[in-house]
């Protein structure tokens, strides 16, 4: 399945994940009832990423804080380690861990990745810490499927029983955990096309760009004002392609 979004710079044709069902199906929706036309990329950060989808953006005067927008419901996460933050990549956009601890998506509000090239050390660094992400993340799972117990340790002020527990499913998240936290195609990508891997894990990819890379980079490098907001409006349309 392809959209393409339409601009005044020019067009972006997007092909959608398979991999990401909900979230493609609920974009297809939106684009066929014309939900985005009319809107702004209303948040635009040179070498990190384009955004849109705020419902707000529509006919807002100069000025406007924008960003908060969006339908009345959030989509379940489809975080899949196979779709990263490679330059070109459409992802959704959430409210942040602290509100959000499910991560899931904003109905509407989605952005495009343009990044940055990264080196040797960088990459090794990110992988890190993607992959202590990735046994928190394993840790906090099985600790949920713990509660019961932890609960009980806890009302009895049983010290010793909960960090023993705590060691022991730390060893396990780490044994679930296997090789690095980036992937050789991920490290190849970033260090060569770019991106942004540092968002690898933490948001839904749904899609990529397939033709119209040289739009994105001319938003991208759109000057802003307060809240990251183009000084000239960039508005979209967006239709289906297949």
């Amino acid at each position: 399945m392809k959209v393409k979004i339409q601009t005044m710079l020019g067009d972006i044709v997007v092909r959608l994940y398979d991999e990401t069902p909900n979230h493609r199906d609920n974009f297809v929706k939106l684009v066929k009832d014309g939900y985005y036309d009319g809107m702004l990329f209303h948040r635009v950060i040179k070498d990190f990423m384009i955004q849109g989808g705020d419902p707000d953006s529509k006919g807002a005067p100069a000025g406007k804080m924008l960003g908060m927008g969006g339908p009345d419901y959030t989509l379940e996460a489809e975080i899949k380690d196979g779709l990263f933050h490679k330059r070109g990549a459409l992802a959704a956009a959430r409210q942040g861990d602290e509100v959000n601890p499910e991560r899931r998506s904003s109905g509407s509000q989605f952005y495009i990745v343009w990044g940055q090239v990264y080196n040797e050390g960088q990459l090794r660094q990110f992988s890190k810490q993607l992959k202590m992400q990735k046994i928190q993340s394993v840790f906090n799972q099985l600790a949920k499927e713990h509660h019961d117990e932890i609960m009980q340790m806890r009302r009895e002020r049983n010290r010793a029983g909960l960090q023993e527990l705590q060691d022991k499913l730390a060893v396990e998240a780490e044994a679930q955990v296997t090789g690095n936290g980036l992937t050789d195609e991920q490290l190849k990508i970033y260090s060569t096309i770019g991106g942004t891997p540092h968002l690898d894990g933490q948001y839904t990819v749904f899609g990529e760009v397939e033709e119209g890379l040289d739009v994105v980079e001319m938003i991208q490098g759109s000057a802003t004002a307060r809240g990251d907001r183009p000084v000239d409006d960039i508005e979209m349309r967006i239709s289906v392609l297949s």
